[in-house]
């Protein structure tokens, strides 16, 4: 089986290089095949030149690059692509995924779910993120009832034959789990590690992304009610 690590990224110089090395001291380990692809999102530092010289370097690492900031939809949208893994891992480049934990979430794949999702139970962010996150979490559970703890969480692992033909719109990456169980996936969430923000800082602001995940929130309840419809008029 193939793995394929699909990293976005948006100016992440200083954890590119200790993310790569991590990365490789644990797929060295796992018994599999395995590619990483870097999804440069437009990054404006030195992100691009130091993803080239690994790239160069390392023929499993693959690396897309977008001349201008797309966010993270659709950054994953073009690994997913572009992927030729038959199980797709995706994780954050700031180091706060740890990526030890992706032979657990290979485990989970191999017992036949389709998606594994991280819950960042013990998260190490501010005070204000945290509790932005969770009342986002909250709102959208009640909203359109995924049970997922965390769909925020960047670490997640897919089958590829799952997210087939998917269509991620901005923002959709958010809600991936309820949208394949749309479509009959078997999804589960365990928890994983969180790690504290070495380098840099978070380029996501809470009031913009608060106010565009609810929005969101009800696209997907509108998306969730016609699907269930359709499936009713094509039974009867």
């Amino acid at each position: 089986m193939k793995v394929s690590v699909v990293i976005p990224l948006y100016n992440e110089q200083e954890n590119i290089n200790l993310l790569y090395s991590e990365l490789k001291e644990v797929l060295d380990g796992i018994d599999a095949e395995y590619e990483i692809l870097f999804i440069n999102d437009g990054s404006e530092d030195e992100s691009l030149a130091l993803l080239r010289s690994i790239n160069s370097n390392d023929s499993q690492v693959k690396l897309i690059s977008f001349q201008k900031n797309y966010g993270q939809s659709a950054a994953l949208k073009a690994g997913f692509e572009r992927s030729l893994g038959e199980v797709i891992v995706t994780m954050d480049a700031d180091l706060q995924n740890d990526p030890h934990d992706i032979p657990k979430l290979m485990s989970c794949i191999n017992q036949g779910y389709d998606l594994v999702s991280g819950w960042r139970k013990k998260r190490v962010d501010s005070l204000k993120k945290r509790i932005s996150s969770k009342i986002a979490n909250r709102v959208r559970n009640s909203i359109i009832r995924d049970n997922i703890n965390d769909t925020g969480c960047m670490l997640k692992a897919y089958r590829k034959d799952a997210i087939k033909g998917l269509e991620i719109y901005s923002g959709m990456h958010r809600f991936l789990p309820v949208l394949l169980k749309m479509r009959g996936a078997k999804v589960v969430e365990i928890e994983v590690n969180h790690r504290a923000r070495r380098f840099g800082k978070t380029k996501y602001g809470i009031k913009n992304r608060l106010w565009k995940s609810l929005i969101d929130t009800f696209i997907v309840l509108w998306m969730k009610k016609n699907y269930i419809n359709l499936q009713i008029k094509e039974e009867l």
